[in-house]
């Protein structure tokens, strides 16, 4: 009788563990980048430019990555759910870098107007290209530097 309790006590420990493990993942936060140092630091043009010269090794070094891009600001955008997004690059160009602006961090941008110089840091998720509408390397979970 003591082995099936001890097998009992030993299953249910094992389920409050997981449950545990389980609920701690579904609630976690994001981290804040703020916080966190930038493995790269680049400007806007020069981030571009490694992405429309070769896609595959400008992936290699930058995505998945947080990075500082330093750079003047094309526009400030706000969606229809109030989410802002910075874009950077020369005025004169289609191509840019989009930075999605974190949720905590829309009051540090809101107001900057077009032509600012900034520095903003963000994870890079990738590139998207369209002859048409040139170029963007998006970046997410940004904030501006200070």
């Amino acid at each position: 009788m003591t082995t099936k309790k001890i097998i009992l006590f030993a299953i249910v420990i094992a389920i409050l563990c997981g449950a545990s493990y389980g609920y701690k993942e579904y609630t976690r936060k994001v981290k804040d980048l703020s916080k966190v140092k930038a493995q790269v630091q680049i400007s806007a043009e020069d981030l571009i430019t490694s992405f429309e010269k070769n896609e595959t090794t400008a992936n290699g070094m930058y995505l998945d990555k947080v990075i500082a891009v330093k750079g003047r600001i094309k526009s400030v955008e706000k969606d229809d759910k109030g989410h802002y997004a910075v874009v950077l690059g020369k005025e004169t160009s289609m191509s840019s870098v989009r930075c999605s602006m974190d949720s905590t961090h829309h009051d540090e941008v809101a107001s900057l107007p077009a032509g600012t110089f900034i520095t903003i840091k963000g994870a890079c998720t990738g590139f998207n290209t369209d002859e048409l509408l040139g170029s963007d390397v998006i970046l997410n979970r940004c904030v501006a530097e200070k």
